[in-house]
């Protein structure tokens, strides 16, 4: 005969070992823990607002007012940048990546302007020799100046790349600046948010008469566009009503 289980040993006879015992519980969280962790939430919510209203003002306003707004305030530029990656982490790729691929496969000697560069990502992954361009310096690598004003000589690249880049109202005056800075045959790279597009028959459209050509379209994410271009000559004269991306505006979560 099998022992009998000695008293208090798990309860009665053929039941198994008993329940484990309740894990002690958890002291009260200190009042000091509390209020950090509340703190951290109004701040995290705070910067949150400031970045959505930032976000609102570089896709509303011209490149000219956003050079002046990071100009007075150039801590805002570096809160705009942190809540803009943590929006672009979420995606499955980021189209920076995409960029370098391309480039990986053109010849390193070709001289690439990078409009909007940010932390000089594309500039650190490649061996091309690349001008980086924004409003704020995130890196050494940067050159500070209005997108629509870059200080490069006419004709003198081989590559100009607007990767979630093209902000402001003046979207002709930016696009017609790489058209200038580019070689006849330069190549232009546009990434940008899929939902910006209201008509991208009309924005193909109106490219061809900033002086550039469509090579491939790619609208396989659901997150962004990947188009390049070719440079065909100088963009012609008047306005190109087809040039329209709508503003890029987060909601409160």
């Amino acid at each position: 005969r099998q022992q009998e289980p000695p008293a208090g040993s798990g309860g009665e006879r053929g039941s198994g070992p008993g329940p484990p015992e309740a894990p002690p519980e958890a002291p009260p969280e200190p009042r000091s823990g509390r209020s950090a962790a509340l703190r951290a939430r109004m701040e995290e919510r705070l910067l949150g607002a400031r970045f959505r209203y930032l976000n609102q003002q570089l896709y509303t306003g011209s490149s000219q007012d956003a050079a002046r707004l990071f100009r007075t305030d150039p801590a805002a530029f570096h809160l705009y940048h942190r809540g803009f990656e943590r929006q672009v982490r979420r995606w499955p790729e980021r189209p920076v990546q995409r960029i370098v691929r391309y480039l990986r496969r053109r010849p390193a000697s070709l001289v690439v302007a990078d409009f909007g560069c940010g932390d000089c990502t594309l500039a650190a992954s490649v061996k091309n020799q690349v001008h980086c361009f924004d409003l704020v310096p995130l890196s050494p690598r940067v050159t500070v100046c209005d997108m629509a004003k870059v200080p490069l000589a006419a004709e003198s690249v081989d590559v100009a790349v607007f990767c979630l880049a093209l902000m402001g109202t003046n979207l002709q005056e930016i696009l017609g600046e790489a058209n200038r800075v580019l070689k006849l045959g330069g190549t232009l790279m546009v990434a940008e948010v899929a939902s910006r597009f209201e008509d991208t028959r009309a924005f193909l459209k109106a490219m061809t008469q900033l002086g550039f050509k469509t090579v491939s379209k790619d609208f396989s994410s659901s997150y962004f566009y990947l188009l390049e271009f070719t440079k065909t000559g100088p963009g012609r004269p008047g306005p190109a009503p087809g040039l329209r991306l709508l503003p890029c505006l987060y909601k409160r979560r």
